[in-house]
């Protein structure tokens, strides 16, 4: 089993910053992909940032240049630095680890966090 631990959440004014981490533990070998995801009331989820184990990132379109994700694959641990942050990003916040090999050999499709809010007030 693995387990995705987030923190970092909380209010903030907008034009403020906040960092979120998310850190999996378990039977890891390694994991492909890293993201966060949020979810705002009464909207679909929808993915913020991704990160791949070789470092490539994508972001969606309203957090570009606001937002950075980092990882560190010993660690196996992701960050989000929120930058400039608006009403808008308030949400709950997800982080998703996306195809990991477990030490049996086994791979499961993606694991989801507990999830963390954020909540911009303007």
């Amino acid at each position: 089993q693995v387990q995705l631990v987030e923190s970092g959440g909380g209010l903030v004014q907008a034009g403020g910053s906040l960092r979120l981490s998310c850190a999996a533990s378990g039977n890891i070998v390694s994991i492909n992909r890293m993201g966060w995801y949020r979810q705002a009331p009464g909207k679909q989820r929808e993915l913020v940032a991704a990160i791949s184990n070789g470092g490539s990132t994508e972001y969606t379109g309203s957090v570009k240049g606001r937002f950075t994700i980092t990882r560190d694959n010993a660690k196996n641990t992701v960050w989000l630095q929120m930058n400039s942050l608006n009403p808008e990003d308030t949400a709950v916040y997800y982080c998703n680890a996306n195809h990991i090999v477990h030490s049996s050999g086994s791979i499961a499709a993606y694991y989801w966090g507990q999830g963390t809010q954020v909540t911009v007030s303007s």
